[in-house]
């Protein structure tokens, strides 16, 4: 069994659309995207989610940023990588504008960036790594995080970070085991009154 690893194309969109809402809950009830597509089902949050992956605005949803891992030709596992200074809070309002996600959304980004830290606009974020049901230590994460450091050296980055809540100990305990370390945690309240986690932790690997 052999793992491959490639560039998502606009074809993965459903899929890439269920890697966002399953890394988006991470063991909550209700994620992000729960609250930005109010009064949807998981179906129909999971269209818009892959609408979301095409838009023209560059947010950190779009396919360009992701790769995927396939084992015999199954999807199986997705990372995303993507510059701050691209993907920020603006183009992800300009790109749920484009899908027609328009109510209340900056009022509910606000919560989720009320824990913000100082980020080198040099430095490149890891979001959505995850895997299906099933495959689990097949080493898929670790081949697409192998894939995405050798891809971010040879383009000059040499500082990776990820963001993830505090309290997701499998999450935290795997960057670690692939050399990031903790260096900044926020905890605030708003942010623990809507998705029932005390804050956010940012774990960075020099490479």
């Amino acid at each position: 069994m052999s793992i491959k690893i490639r560039q998502a194309t606009q074809n993965d969109s459903s899929f890439l659309a269920e890697m966002i809402l399953q890394s988006s809950r991470a063991g909550k009830k209700s994620g992000l995207f729960d609250l930005l597509f109010t009064d949807s089902s998981d179906a129909q949050i999971l269209e818009k989610l892959a609408k979301l992956t095409t838009t023209e605005a560059k947010s950190s949803c779009n396919y360009k940023n992701f790769l995927i891992a396939d084992i015999d030709g199954n999807r199986v596992g997705t990372l995303c990588s993507y510059e701050p200074r691209i993907a920020t809070k603006e183009s992800f309002i300009k790109a749920l504008d484009e899908i027609g996600c328009t109510k209340d959304v900056e009022t509910t980004l606000d919560v989720f960036y009320s824990c913000s830290f100082e980020q080198n606009k040099s430095t490149l974020m890891f979001d959505f790594m995850e895997e299906v049901a099933g495959c689990i230590d097949v080493g898929i994460l670790k081949a697409l995080m192998q894939k995405s450091l050798l891809s971010a050296r040879l383009k000059g980055y040499r500082v990776a970070q990820t963001i993830i809540e505090i309290g997701s100990l499998e999450s935290e305990l795997f960057y670690k085991k692939l050399g990031f370390k903790k260096t900044a945690q926020v905890e605030c309240e708003s942010y623990k009154e809507t998705f029932g986690r005390a804050g956010l932790m940012l774990m960075s690997l020099e490479f």
